[in-house]
């Protein structure tokens, strides 16, 4: 389901800290202490967040010996880009129509 995929990652995207998170991971994978040593939540919350960023197909994870390395997944992404695309497309085609009628 292509429409809740794309609500996960709406959802997910909502939050500044998880988009700050995403920011981070954008240039490296990083363990949890890591990305958290640069954020303003305890370590639990940024736990929390990944989970979040994991269950909307943002991020996903890596155990290295007793840590877990995250980093982004493009699944959630393009999830939420082919709903963009849809909607983009429905509201072109309406505008064409709107215009043809104005003639």
């Amino acid at each position: 389901m292509q429409g809740r995929a794309a609500e996960r990652t709406f959802d997910a995207l909502g939050n500044p800290v998880r988009r700050k998170i995403l920011r981070i991971l954008n240039a490296q994978p990083r363990a949890v202490g890591e990305i958290a040593s640069v954020l303003p939540v305890s370590r639990p919350a940024v736990s929390k967040h990944l989970r979040i960023l994991e269950k909307a197909d943002l991020v996903s994870h890596e155990k290295q010996g007793n840590r877990n390395v995250f980093t982004l997944n493009g699944k959630g992404l393009r999830s939420a880009q082919a709903y963009l695309e849809d909607f983009w497309e429905g509201a072109l085609a309406r505008f064409k129509i709107a215009a043809e009628n104005r003639k």
